[in-house]
């Protein structure tokens, strides 16, 4: 149909927040390295217009919330200034040892100080 499937969106989100993590001097990987885990609870897509094949997308993402063990990443895919689709997605800190949600250590909290702005 020469149009982006629905179910990449999500894989676009985790591309971002995993980039964020980076851009912000903690990288997703160095937080499995320490024994946690970054366990989505809830995705939410809202579509608005369509992205077509081979078209160069920005996939702009925030820290919307951050609570002692759960974080909200809010997002806007964008084809130049276009807004196409706008999400949301909820996580539990997990750890890996105890399978258990935990507190964020206060440096992995500061990396995700909450943001005004995509």
């Amino acid at each position: 149909m020469g149009v982006a499937h629905h179910a990449v969106y999500p894989v676009w989100f985790e591309l971002a927040r995993s980039e964020l993590a980076r851009a912000r001097g903690l990288p997703y990987a160095s937080w499995e390295e320490r024994g946690y885990f970054l366990v989505v609870t809830e995705v939410r897509c809202r579509y608005l217009r369509p992205a077509r094949y081979d078209e160069l997308l920005t996939v702009a993402v925030k820290v919307q919330e951050l609570r002692s063990r759960r974080v909200v990443f809010a997002y806007e895919v964008r084809r130049g200034e276009e807004v196409l689709a706008e999400g949301e997605t909820h996580h539990v800190l997990v750890s890996q040892h105890t399978g258990r949600p935990t507190a964020f250590p206060p440096d992995l909290a500061k990396t995700l100080k909450p943001d005004d702005h995509c």
